[in-house]
């Protein structure tokens, strides 16, 4: 498969270089976390040629032996070299047994700065603090961006209209674009859904039948940006016939959270600069999963915009709220440090009353913080009452 350099994450990865915590790269599931992982060892090669590098790919069989947590312990002691700056790389480090002994006892040694990746089953974020004694970072990946998705087919920018069309049916799960059936592509990915669900969850949490997660996963997609709660969906499903109730389903949505196929996004009231608790809403990792898994069917294109739009805010590094300004809503409250960013996203604004509709809510917003209005408008920037108003791929491009 073609590979591309990742820049965001490696970035990222340098920041970080040579602290003391552990480095966790996560990430749903075929997002390029190994990739990752090797591109940055090459890129400290690079950088610092007489840097000691043990790099461990536990799926290849040459490493069958470390397997098991004294093995791996031993093994990379015995590689530590004195004198130069020694890195410890581990790639699917849940397959050894009882990792996280090894792990820990490498790190209060002190002598290696360590970067793992793993299976979701055995990395979720609500277990990290459990696993690892000593503190960890962890580096989240996302599939592919819009930018990543031009760079790996060499879209030239007069493009970028169509292929962004292109873009949000197949997504940014680049192991499916070699295919050439779009077909295969979902075949791929609707293959990575279905690990996710059965080796990461289901197995994981001992839920017996996948058919409930599965309901409770395509509600969600089917529900995307609109609000959400685990009462409306219990509801939904004891209407046709499926026996639940508002405590599993919570648990389920958790569970799809955790393995990072869903992101919650909360309300935030733009006025009293509160952060409220209820009524969440939830944005799926990536829109190829659900024209793979569900195809065109009750298809809302805004929603899928909005959702792109959402996980690239994150990507950026944003943590996203969904305002709320007395009865109005605004579809994204991005904040970062001292940084915030009010939000509306559209497919179609060229009609009068969608417009005003849109930029409404942001025109009743009294402080100085800047506001966008971003909509398929395949035009070049233009402000409207101090609002930006910006076409979604150009945007993404930036």
């Amino acid at each position: 498969m073609k590979l591309i350099d990742r820049h965001l994450y490696i970035n990222q990865l340098t920041i970080v270089q040579n602290t003391p915590e552990i480095k966790i790269i996560t990430g749903i599931r075929r997002s390029g976390k190994s990739k990752l992982l090797s591109a940055f060892a090459e890129y400290i090669r690079r950088n610092d040629d007489k840097a000691n590098i043990i790099e461990i790919d536990l799926t290849k069989l040459r490493y069958e032996k470390l397997k098991e947590y004294h093995a791996l312990n031993d093994y990379v002691e015995a590689h530590y070299k004195e004198g130069v700056r020694n890195y410890l790389m581990i790639d699917e480090v849940q397959l050894c047994s009882g990792f996280e002994l090894a792990i820990n006892s490498l790190h209060s040694d002190e002598k290696f700065d360590i970067y793992l990746t793993g299976s979701n089953a055995f990395l979720l974020s609500s277990d990290l603090a459990t696993l690892f004694t000593g503190r960890h970072i962890e580096i989240h990946v996302f599939p592919f961006s819009f930018k990543e998705y031009c760079e790996y087919f060499n879209v030239a920018a007069t493009d970028a209209q169509e292929a962004f069309t292109d873009y949000i049916q197949a997504g940014g799960l680049a192991g499916s674009y070699p295919y050439a059936r779009t077909a295969d592509r979902a075949k791929y990915v609707r293959d990575i859904y279905e690990t996710i669900l059965i080796r990461d969850l289901v197995d994981k949490y001992k839920l017996g039948n996948p058919t409930m997660m599965k309901r409770v996963s395509h509600y969600l997609m089917d529900n995307v940006s609109n609000i959400t709660s685990s009462r409306n969906i219990s509801s939904a499903l004891t209407d046709i016939g499926i026996a639940t109730n508002h405590m599993t389903v919570g648990s389920y949505i958790g569970y799809l959270c955790n393995a990072f196929v869903f992101y919650e996004a909360k309300r935030y009231d733009v006025k009293g600069k509160t952060y409220l608790q209820s009524l969440s809403k939830y944005y799926l990792a990536d829109t190829g999963i659900r024209f793979a898994e569900l195809g065109k069917r009750n298809m809302d294109w805004g929603r899928m915009l909005e959702n792109i739009v959402y996980i690239e805010l994150l990507r950026r590094g944003y943590e996203v709220y969904i305002g709320k300004l007395y009865q109005k809503e605004i579809n994204f409250v991005a904040m970062k440090g001292g940084e915030k960013i009010y939000l509306q996203v559209s497919d179609d604004i060229s009609g009068e009353a969608t417009f005003q509709r849109e930029t409404e809510p942001l025109l009743k917003i009294r402080d100085a913080y800047p506001k966008l209005l971003l909509a398929r408008t395949h035009n070049e920037e233009t402000d409207y009452e101090g609002i930006r108003i910006l076409d979604i791929p150009r945007w993404l491009l930036e």
